[in-house]
């Protein structure tokens, strides 16, 4: 029952409060003396007690048989720090080899031996500052270094190869790896005695008293069905912006991601208009004062797949990449089979631009034949596409940086000529190169020996019939829990809802106030204005103001591909490294 405290005196009301305070320190003070009596015993049955981490199950590779596959898979590469790892390298994002490496041991599909002072958990670490507290900074240990692990990335008999490294920032929709993983295969017993001999063989054959790999199985083994599904455990682990797609059970012998592929193909992808156009009469004048032939921040795409088309074949590209004199390559010579820019099919956008914001300044515009609609109806996306053997350094980004200054009407198309021309044109001249974010590899391309396929390896892609046995959920893979399409519709959906909020709120912001500042080309008094900065696109999301525009052959040029490798061999690292080499081993 209640006290009824309506009786009490405001000095017995103090007096009150005044006991239960003391009362409420007591008992906290003996919580608090149980509480460290219960750790320092470590007493179970306490329920206050620090139940202790249970240690993790030791794994013994040795138990268990191994194969040789090849691994498709994609990752977003906005929040990461490029796909290849270098042990030694800090890096404030997590790379995706590193991600992959972890995901890979966390499964107990590889098992390499991790040095005493590296990291050897299975968790990555996001964010900037934690990694910088948890790893070396540096190559060597320094002051105040004493707390921090290595990050240290071991292959070692993986067997591993890679077929694309990107850069920060650019992503993957067909990236190839070749690895040896654990299998479901049962051990045989150990292989008979045989001869060593001279080995060349990339996967050397067995000698005695080695376990023989998944290749040599019995027959009651079925190697898909019966195999450990590998799509559908990694997927469960890795991040959802890294997507295992499919699985090849049996490459070619000899098989190496990297010299194995046949052509790699790339998409960079950008919108039109690029960014947002200049309005009135001065968004169709370049800034020198020229006629501009589309309104400044939409591109001339036929002017760009004009370009594009003279890059096909076989060509010196060193002025269009970023040079590597550490390779030592003799040329920068490459095969591009196909470009072109290409426009990607999308759902109707929720922006709709004001009729004066058009490419070529109006609705329609008056022709000797009548008036005709000259409307491109609202911002589309589109991508240069390429296709080669192999590319260079920033080949992709730096080609992309030249094709917008094309699209801007800034450079003729015919600049590709100048440029491929490496007797014209020894020195790239100085250009800054297009934004990681919309590049992607999109897919590695393997040689076919019957040439009935265009891509050699038989891929087991998620939620095909044959990797359906191997799971144990409900789903199969492609779709459910962890599936590969249902993690990639969630972030379809996230990415879209904002694009249909954020066009929505753009077009409201377009139609409010009185429409003078339309006129007025967006400027306080256009009059005034007597000269104003050219903007240069380079695909990100804004433009770059350059000041007076310099047309690319009228610019300084770089240091020749030929200067700068006998440059880097005057240095200390260059020396060491091609200590007693010739120049003809050092092509990439």
């Amino acid at each position: 029952m209640e006290a009824d405290l309506s009786a009490l005196s405001q000095n017995e009301l103090l007096e009150r409060c005044m006991r239960l305070e003391e009362q409420l320190k007591v008992s906290n003070a003996r919580i608090t003396a149980l509480t460290e009596a219960a750790r320092s015993t470590n007493s179970s049955s306490d329920v206050l007690a620090a139940r202790p981490k249970k240690p993790m199950k030791q794994f013994d590779a040795s138990l268990h048989a191994t194969r040789f596959i090849a691994l498709k898979f994609s990752y977003l590469g906005h929040r990461y720090n490029g796909f290849e790892h270098a042990n030694r390298c800090f890096t404030p994002l997590p790379t995706i080899e590193e991600v992959l490496w972890k995901a890979l041991r966390k499964a107990r599909l590889i098992s390499p031996a991790v040095p005493e002072d590296a990291d050897d958990s299975f968790d990555v670490i996001w964010n900037e500052k934690t990694r910088k507290e948890q790893y070396y900074i540096h190559g060597k240990p320094r002051p105040g270094d004493e707390r921090r692990k290595r990050l240290e990335i071991s292959w070692d008999g993986c067997e591993y190869s890679k077929c694309g490294r990107t850069d920060r920032g650019v992503s993957a929709f067909g990236q190839v790896i070749g690895i040896r993983l654990r299998s479901n295969a049962p051990v045989p017993k150990e292989a008979p005695l045989q001869t060593t001999g001279e080995d060349t063989d990339e996967h050397p054959e067995p000698i005695a008293g080695d376990k023989v790999p998944h290749e040599a199985q019995s027959e009651s083994f079925d190697p898909i069905k019966d195999e450990i599904p590998y799509v559908y455990m990694l997927n469960m682990i890795l991040p959802s912006d890294i997507r295992i797609l499919a699985w090849c059970p049996s490459p070619p012998k000899g098989f190496d991601a990297r010299y194995s592929c046949q052509e790699r193909r790339y998409k960079y992808f950008f919108t039109n208009p690029a960014f947002c156009p200049t309005p009135g009469p001065l968004g169709l004048v370049h800034a020198s004062g020229e006629r501009a032939p589309v309104r400044e921040g939409w591109l001339d795409i036929e002017k760009m797949r004009e370009a594009a088309k003279k890059l096909e074949g076989l060509h010196d590209f060193r002025n269009l990449c970023q040079l590597d004199a550490s390779k030592q390559m003799p040329s920068c010579q490459r095969r591009m089979t196909f470009a072109d820019v290409e426009e990607i099919e999308t759902d109707p956008t929720t922006l709709v631009l004001d009729p004066q914001l058009n490419a070529f300044g109006g609705v329609e515009e008056n022709m000797p034949n009548g008036t005709v609609s000259r409307s491109l109806a609202g911002p589309k996306v589109f991508a240069i596409v390429l296709h080669g053997s192999a590319f260079l350094w920033h080949q992709v980004r730096c080609i992309a940086s030249v094709l917008f200054l094309v699209g801007q009407g800034l450079e003729s198309p015919n600049v590709i000529d100048k440029l491929l021309d490496i007797e014209q044109t020894p020195g790239r001249p100085h250009y800054a190169m297009a934004d990681d974010a919309p590049l992607v590899l999109w897919d590695c391309v393997y040689p076919s020996e019957n040439q009935t396929s265009e891509n050699g390896l038989n891929w087991i892609y998620a939620g095909d019939e044959s990797t359906v046995p191997a799971l144990n959920g409900k789903g199969d893979g492609k779709f459910g829990l962890g599936g590969t399409v249902d993690e990639l519709w969630t972030q379809w959906q996230q990415a879209k809802l904002r694009e249909a909020q954020i066009g929505g709120l753009l077009s409201l912001a377009l139609s409010h106030g009185d429409g003078t500042s339309i006129t007025r080309g967006g400027l306080r008094d256009p009059q005034s204005v007597k000269s104003r900065s050219q903007k240069v696109f380079e695909g990100g999301g804004k433009a770059r103001l350059v000041g007076d525009y310099q047309p690319l052959m009228q610019r300084r040029p770089m240091d020749t591909l030929e200067v700068l490798n006998a440059r880097y061999l005057t240095t200390v690292k260059g020396a060491r490294r091609f200590a007693g080499r010739g120049m003809d081993i050092n092509q990439d």
